[in-house]
């Protein structure tokens, strides 16, 4: 994993979390505390679920294979999934299970001060490894807002440990707040209170986190940021004259496929086109280096075809367009303009002669 996947900060969170897992287990043994059960076994599975996103970013760093020839960077979406249904599973409905079952048949606490000691503990802990990080995620996070940063951020681990540390944290002053009150009115009923409002905690975190990782797991564009960037890199204004359209894709955290079609001068020679597309490449890959798949499709820009405006049989998720009856009296546009791209296929594209395929550049 490298090391923008936060491989520190997972580190970190399970080293705290088997450690504190075990602590409050013990206290458990000790005050019959559901709150303390609950927590115990939130604290084991988030000691899972890191172990799921270390392995899920050593298996990401298999070589391509003929049967998966863009590699296996996705996997470190499907483990941060599971994640989430871990999370949901085990740590969310096991505390609300436990904590409606307190309710139903309460009982005093024993030992009082092994959950209290073991709580400020816990939230010590947790508080090292929350640390920990925010300082992994500031590195990468930039001017973004922490709520921007979770929604956007395309390697899945930061935002995973983010939110099950602020989950962990909330939960044991929860806890801490169930068992003080079983204490100070002798209703045990409080206890089972602050253990239902943990597992409910827990189910919103890991829908939130199954939400964000479906969305990576179904495939997103380049950020707006690298999009304008290979868009400046494409155009020369000399061979390459713009960009007809463009699709970005994140194989993986790190790896970014993009395709385009482009327009290039009709009276240009092979020999040209061929240079200049590697010279694209070339500016692609320097401008925005997890670039490491891309396909440049030469074409003839054709201002008729670009006035008939966007054809949804070649435009992946667009939908059929009403027809306009200006759009055969309507001049089109002369020439692109440089690193815009146009909706749908505006090239001659399939009519224009001449027109080569995609050219691959290997990872």
């Amino acid at each position: 994993m490298s090391a923008s996947g936060g491989t520190k900060a997972i580190v970190a969170a399970l080293g705290a979390n088997l450690a504190i897992a075990v602590a409050k287990f013990v206290a458990f043994l000790f005050s019959g505390s559901s709150s303390m059960l609950a927590e115990s076994v939130h604290s084991l599975a988030d000691s899972g679920n890191q172990g799921l996103l270390l392995l899920g970013g050593k298996r990401a760093q298999r070589e391509a294979t003929p049967q998966h020839p863009f590699g296996y960077g996705r996997e470190r979406y499907i483990y941060a999934f599971l994640v989430s249904i871990v999370l949901f599973s085990v740590g969310g409905m096991f505390a609300v299970y436990e904590g409606y079952e307190k309710i139903r048949h309460p009982h005093e606490l024993e030992a009082w001060y092994w959950p209290v000691g073991v709580l400020i503990f816990a939230i010590i802990a947790e508080g090292f490894s929350f640390r920990t990080a925010i300082k992994e995620s500031n590195e990468s996070r930039g001017s973004l807002s922490w709520t921007d940063f979770i929604r956007r951020a395309k390697a899945p681990e930061l935002p995973v440990v983010l939110l099950e540390d602020f989950g962990a944290l909330i939960g044991l002053v929860l806890a801490l707040g169930g068992v003080g009150l079983a204490l100070g009115t002798g209703n045990g009923v409080w206890d089972g209170i602050g253990t239902l409002c943990i597992g409910i905690l827990l189910i919103a975190i890991a829908i939130v986190l199954a939400a964000e990782t479906k969305s990576l797991l179904l495939g997103e564009a380049a950020g707006t940021d690298q999009v304008e960037k290979i868009k400046a890199a494409v155009v020369d204004g000399d061979t390459v004259t713009g960009i007809i359209h463009m699709r970005t894709l994140h194989l993986g955290p790190e790896e970014l496929l993009v395709a385009a079609k482009i327009a290039v001068q009709h009276d240009d020679t092979a020999d040209e086109v061929a240079n200049a597309i590697n010279a694209a490449e070339s500016r692609i890959r320097a401008a925005v280096p997890i670039a490491r798949v891309i396909y440049l499709e030469p074409d003839i820009y054709n201002a008729a075809a670009a006035a008939a405006g966007t054809n949804p049989a070649k435009a992946p998720g667009g939908a059929p367009a009403a027809p306009d009856p200006e759009a055969a009296t309507t001049p089109g546009p002369e020439a692109p303009e440089p690193g815009a791209a146009e909706p749908g296929d505006t090239a001659s594209g399939d009519t224009a002669s001449g027109g080569a395929g995609p050219t691959e550049s290997g990872h």
